[in-house]
């Protein structure tokens, strides 16, 4: 059953991603990580937030599984913009927001990592956005997120090969705010949230608000132009071969069309 489950201790509020094997973002979980938003922002005792995966990942992406039962390039749109609201409104949460990556943070995973406001890695943990293997393109604003914290080269290479990084070279390239050892991952995850929680929570709200204006009106622009391109790439043949493939456990056969 996929669903987040919510806990809290000392301020904190921590909410894990339960979806196994791979901690997929279906729409069913992406609805239940809201739910909780909500509930977090219902208790004002909470000042910061832990997004973790349970079992082996973070989260391996989203799930494929339901893009194959879309039928229309409206689908596609709706299930693009579904994800960019969600990961809006984490980024511009008035509460602080700590992704604990393990395993891996993939496509749909590492953009909901990126939408948190830090990410903190174990060493084994690998991140990228691997879509283009399948014929598809991000859809969750990864497009957007990713040059703003690796820059638009290392962005361009990640995407269009689709190959991820590994935690350290990650951290080099400002991806994530630390790496640490895996058995470390929540107890330094939890130290940094609770530092935060010790402050002011008025302080802390108008960080929440000041820190975005940076960045806000070509980013809107982006995500915008991205749900459109989610939706277009999806209608392709070579779309429909990639997903094909990728649930088969075979190499795609794309003819650019």
């Amino acid at each position: 059953m996929a669903t987040i489950l919510y806990e809290s201790s000392n301020q904190v509020a921590y909410l894990t991603i339960q979806s196994p094997p791979a901690n997929a973002l279906s729409t069913k979980l992406i609805d239940s990580l809201a739910e909780k938003l909500d509930k977090v922002e219902q208790e004002e005792t909470v000042k910061a937030i832990v997004i973790k995966g349970e079992g082996k990942f973070f989260s391996a992406g989203a799930d494929i599984k339901e893009f194959t039962a879309l039928k229309d390039a409206s689908d596609y749109r709706s299930l693009a913009e579904k994800g960019q609201k969600l990961f809006d409104r984490i980024e511009n949460f008035p509460i602080p927001v700590i992704a604990a990556i393990h395993g891996a943070a993939l496509g749909g995973g590492l953009e909901l990592a990126m939408a948190c406001h830090m990410r903190i890695a174990a060493e084994k943990a690998k991140l990228g956005l691997p879509e283009l293997t399948l014929g598809i393109i991000p859809g969750f604003a990864g497009t957007q997120r990713l040059p703003r914290y690796v820059g638009s080269a290392k962005a361009y290479e990640m995407i269009l090969t689709g190959n991820p990084v590994m935690a350290e070279d990650a951290l080099e390239i400002g991806l994530v705010n630390r790496v640490v050892s895996e058995g470390a991952l929540l107890r330094e995850t939890a130290k940094l949230a609770e530092a935060i929680a010790a402050k002011s929570r008025i302080s802390i709200n108008e960080i929440m608000k000041l820190l975005p204006y940076s960045y806000i009106d070509q980013f809107n622009a982006g995500v915008r132009a991205e749900a459109e391109s989610f939706a277009s790439v999806f209608g392709t043949e070579d779309a429909k071969e990639g997903v094909q493939a990728f649930l088969e456990k075979r190499k795609p056969n794309f003819q650019d069309k």
